[in-house]
């Protein structure tokens, strides 16, 4: 039998991880983030992680490095970041993106 379950998630109340971001709806295989209002900062270390995203960004504008490449990222662009690839953000102005991981990045400790 197929899975019916319906999930919705209020994000005004929703958990927040270490880094800032708001845990919004989560599956099995697929959940999605909300930085929001991330404020201008430098780069942080890079880092891999055991899990592939894909975001979209509302407002605002950062700098993606990835694998020794930068991209800037503005409202309206989209982005992936493979499983196990290195890279960073920098906040530019207030930032706003939203981010799918697969698998969920709040399971298992990968966030």
């Amino acid at each position: 039998m197929a899975d019916t379950t319906v999930k919705k998630i209020d994000s005004a109340h929703s958990p927040k991880g270490e880094q800032g971001q708001k845990y919004l709806a989560s599956g099995k295989s697929l959940s999605m983030r909300l930085w929001q209002d991330e404020q201008p900062a430098e780069a942080k270390q890079p880092s891999r992680r055991d899990y592939e995203t894909v975001g979209y960004v509302i407002s605002g504008s950062a700098e993606l490095y990835l694998e020794g490449q930068m991209v800037k990222l503005e409202p309206g662009d989209s982005w992936t970041v493979p499983k196990g690839a290195e890279h960073t953000y920098k906040i530019l102005e207030s930032f706003t993106a939203v981010e799918a991981t697969s698998p969920p990045a709040e399971v298992h400790g990968r966030d």
